[in-house]
């Protein structure tokens, strides 16, 4: 997949851009209701013979037009909203640097400048996609913007329990600490990503080693608890037991999560490797210890509990 970055104003000739079928959104979570806006755009691009392309934005328009302090914290930050998209077989991907300037184009400037001005030939979106300023294009208004140079449709609502299926239903489950709600709406684990980093290295004084991982990008993080997880290391995958949390038993006020991964049948050195979390399932919440001995017992009887999770045998 070719990424071609645009600001505004962009610089892209019509004529160099070849004829597309592309789907429009900001696909945060790239979960199973952006994977159908995708699908039906890649279809198209297959019938009538156009490349096929998805156009989103970042940084999140909410963050740029004051709405947030700071940047969102996402599902899939950006590099991994890329390699998703990319893994469903797009040819190209428009990432538009959402700026104020950007902002202020009303909908047929948009519609101008980046939808004909970018050769697409047809459009797919959600029902509930705006563009323009204010947000004051909708699917209803497309077919006049369009001044009939392309074509376009728009995909209904993909629900489940009668419930839409949404980024902001998946932050609310991972939120909550439901991550296998979270997965069937994204239809893979939620995942984050980090390094393998030097933590006090307490975990193997008692017995249980763990990979400390910082994160590199703003994610949406579950509550503090013990997890069900796997973890990839160096291309492998392996199950673990996760402790996300402030460590309440050794410290008081820790300002920032930590996560640590108890992995099962494993003893490398592996600081500075690139990590990959995947959050199955919340075993119990965190919780401060009277002293050692307790927290090791309810160390092992989560291990146990993860493994037969899995159905594994967690070994040592």
């Amino acid at each position: 997949m070719e990424v071609i970055r645009l600001g505004y104003p962009h610089h892209k000739n019509k004529d160099e851009m070849p004829a597309t079928s592309a789907a429009l959104g900001y696909f945060d979570g790239v979960h199973l209701g952006h994977q159908k806006v995708i699908g039906q755009a890649l279809e198209i691009a297959k019938q009538r013979g156009f490349k096929s392309a998805v156009m989103t934005f970042h940084p999140h328009p909410r963050a740029v037009l004051g709405q947030l302090k700071q940047e969102v914290n996402h599902i899939t930050p950006l590099d991994e909203k890329i390699n998703l998209i990319g893994n469903l077989g797009v040819d190209y991907l428009f990432l538009i640097d959402f700026s104020q300037e950007f902002a202020r184009l009303n909908p047929q400037e948009f519609i101008d400048q980046y939808i004909i001005g970018l050769n697409i030939a047809h459009v797919t979106a959600g029902f509930d996609y705006t563009y323009g300023r204010m947000g004051k294009g909708t699917m209803e208004t497309i077919p006049f913007h369009s001044r009939e140079m392309f074509t376009h449709a728009t995909v209904e609502k993909l629900a489940k329990d009668d419930e839409k299926i949404s980024s902001t239903k998946i932050r609310e489950l991972i939120s909550m600490g439901l991550m296998e709600g979270a997965e069937e709406l994204l239809g893979r684990p939620f995942t984050t990503k980090g390094t393998v980093a030097h933590g006090d290295k307490r975990g193997r004084t008692i017995g249980f080693p763990t990979a400390n991982i910082e994160l590199k990008d703003p994610y949406i993080l579950p509550p503090a608890g013990v997890y069900a997880v796997r973890i990839q290391i160096q291309g492998n995958w392996h199950y673990g037991v996760c402790n996300a949390g402030y460590r309440p038993t050794f410290k008081e006020n820790q300002p920032k999560l930590s996560i640590e991964v108890h992995i099962f049948h494993f003893n490398e050195e592996i600081y500075g490797e690139q990590a990959t979390v995947e959050w199955h399932k919340r075993l119990r919440e965190e919780k401060k210890f009277s002293g050692i001995d307790a927290l090791v017992a309810q160390i092992s009887a989560d291990k146990e509990q993860a493994a037969a999770y899995f159905g594994i045998v967690s070994g040592n």
